[in-house]
């Protein structure tokens, strides 16, 4: 007697089938297909071609038809991929598939998962990763695949643990040393991404990609250490500061700025030796750094090396000329000069009372061109001069005419200079800075200062009063204090003073 089996069984026409019934030779009769479209799936042709309104016989085997039937039941429902025209994450490598991992249904599913991805519906990506991975554990592109959906979803803890479980197997995989790559940049890990993009140009030297990247974590890296050690300086944190320039150093040797910027910080804590070093490694990088050969310039200047400090000064200066950098260059130069005089001329502006001797060497140091333009004596004899330092410069401040002998032709180069014999030597020195200057000189001839101790009938007054109305000795409170033993400081000053007039 026929077996009815009784139950609906889904098809890929998407019709039910209803009273199904077995006859004797296990063969299927009756077969009725109802109106209803559910669902999907794969179905024979002859069952396909049933119409819907009619009854047929179909004979099929009942072993096939249950299978037939109940894979059309299981199989899944194919969502159409999307045409991904502008990729959602560009940057992302596709895993692709191996050779000898190559399946047709499983490399239909890996392509598809990665339009999914790239139209950015992360959940049909994953629906499709994780159906070819049902379908063979060992698919690791898909692995990979759900990881970089991870990646696309801010997870990239899980996304680094998968890459990380894809690259056991095999190790030289490029879309999961990258991807591991971005997953662990993400994470602030730059040293380990580097690290994995390198890794994966070892293995294809040709991603231009992953080069990038390197880049790009190194700019990072380089900023984020900089920042570090700009904020350890402005803290006051010496040491981490200048370990954080050392870093971003050793990680950037060719950029000459870090040298600069870590002997600033030197200077102001006064490690000047570390500093010039420093300064010496930017200006070996670009001899055109004009702010680190003035710095240069400076510390050598500091330091009592004025040659070195002129030539770094007349190298900054040709790169950026400038005023500043002229004035630091002539006072470069007079250093230079004044090292290379006595010692006991460079002692003159400590000294606490004035010689006579050292008086004249400031003149003769000072004031040479107006010396030679003085009128010149001839024949002077001095007496006690000879073996003295500064017997050159007491010859001519005599032969000038603007120091004097004394009667028995002594010059007494150890007697104390006191501010009335100040005045007259500086008096006769603006009457040669007059020649030169006669309209400025008209100004301090013409005017008659009031000294408190210096009456206009002081035998000095002409002398004070002419050193007083040029500005070359101003007064004390009204008074000109003439019986007051000059210092070499002020000595100095009264010097300097005369020498702008004589310009």
């Amino acid at each position: 007697m026929p077996e009815k089996i009784s139950g609906r069984w889904s098809v890929v026409s998407g019709r039910w089938i209803t009273g199904v019934t077995l006859t004797g030779d296990r063969s299927i009769t009756g077969v009725t297909l109802t109106g209803d479209r559910r669902t999907t799936g794969a179905t024979p042709a002859s069952v396909q071609r049933i119409t819907r309104d009619r009854l047929a016989t179909v004979h099929w085997p009942l072993a096939t038809l249950v299978l037939v039937l109940v894979l059309a039941a299981c199989a899944p429902r194919l969502v159409p991929a999307p045409v991904v025209t502008a990729p959602a994450y560009p940057d992302f490598v596709f895993p692709a598939v191996p050779p000898a991992l190559q399946r047709e249904p499983l490399t239909l599913r890996q392509q598809r998962g990665w339009q999914f991805l790239q139209a950015g519906d992360l959940d049909g990506a994953r629906r499709e990763f994780r159906a070819a991975l049902q379908a063979a554990a060992a698919f690791y592109p898909a692995d990979a695949g759900l990881a970089y959906a991870s990646l696309a979803g801010g997870a990239a803890p899980d996304a680094l643990a998968r890459f990380d479980h894809v690259l056991k197997r095999d190790s030289r995989y490029v879309p999961a040393l990258v991807g591991r790559g971005d997953a662990l940049a993400q994470l602030g890990r730059a040293d380990e991404a580097v690290a994995s993009f390198e890794a994966a140009l070892a293995v294809d030297a040709t991603l231009a990609d992953a080069k990038r990247r390197i880049e790009a974590l190194a700019f990072r890296a380089q900023q984020q250490t900089l920042e570090t050690a700009r904020k350890a300086a402005e803290a006051g944190r010496v040491e981490d500061a200048v370990a954080a320039y050392q870093r971003a150093i050793a990680a950037s040797p060719e950029s000459g700025f870090l040298y600069r910027e870590l002997a600033a910080l030197e200077r102001k804590h006064d490690r000047a030796e570390a500093a010039l070093g420093h300064l010496e490694q930017a200006v070996a990088l670009d001899p055109s750094d004009a702010r680190s050969w003035a710095q240069i310039g400076e510390l050598l200047e500091q330091s009592g090396d004025f040659p070195g400090a002129v030539s770094a000064y007349e190298k900054a200066r040709a790169v950026e000329p400038g005023p500043d950098l002229d004035a630091r260059l002539t006072r470069a130069r007079q250093g230079a000069e004044l090292a290379r005089l006595p010692a006991e001329y460079r002692d003159i502006a400590n000294a606490n009372e004035l010689t006579r001797g050292q008086l004249a060497a400031l003149l003769g140091v000072r004031l040479a061109t107006v010396l030679r333009e003085s009128q010149r004596r001839e024949g002077v004899v001095l007496t006690d001069v000879r073996g003295h330092w500064a017997a050159t410069w007491i010859m001519a401040a005599v032969r000038a005419g603007v120091m004097e002998p004394l009667p028995n032709h002594a010059f007494a180069p150890r007697g104390l200079v006191r501010r009335l014999d100040l005045a007259q030597v500086a008096s006769r020195v603006l009457n040669v800075i007059a020649v030169r200057r006669p309209a400025l000189a008209r100004q301090w001839q013409s005017t008659q200062p009031r000294v408190a101790d210096v009456p206009a009938a002081h035998l000095g007054y002409p002398a004070v009063a002419a050193v007083v109305a040029a500005g070359a000795m101003p007064l004390e409170s009204g008074a000109f204090r003439p019986s007051r033993v000059v210092t070499g400081a002020e000595a100095v000053d009264v010097v300097g003073r005369l020498e702008v007039l004589a310009r």
